[in-house]
């Protein structure tokens, strides 16, 4: 059962969604089950969510949420994404607590990566 007033499902636009399945299957080991050819949803132990067809992309520079993943170890990390064909658009900085990254999914969506390392 869900907590009360916490974060329960995050639904992201994909303008590709078989290769952002693909993306993050093999970056993040997530697992998913279609709904059509327009939506699939995703499950992990932290959180669930979909991705819905979409010509938009979640972008910072449009006002949009920034979803920040955690890595024990960055480096490794950006060549996983690297290597899945996400590409990345701010190469690691660092900000008081740690540093970062931020790159775009196949399917045009944006997130970042963060280590405390």
């Amino acid at each position: 059962m869900p907590n009360n007033l916490s974060v329960n499902y995050l639904e992201i636009p994909s303008q590709n969604i078989p290769l952002t399945k693909t993306f993050f299957k093999n970056v993040f080991n997530w697992s998913f089950t279609d709904y059509g050819e327009d939506y699939v949803a995703f499950s992990t132990p932290e959180i669930e969510g979909g991705f819905y067809a979409s010509s938009e992309a979640s972008r910072v520079n449009k006002g949009a949420a920034l979803i920040v993943f955690y890595s024990d170890n960055l480096a490794q990390t950006q060549s996983l994404i690297e290597n899945a064909n996400g590409i990345i658009v701010k190469p690691i900085f660092s900000f008081p607590g740690g540093r970062r990254f931020h790159f775009i999914e196949p399917g045009g969506s944006e997130f970042a990566v963060w280590s405390d390392k």
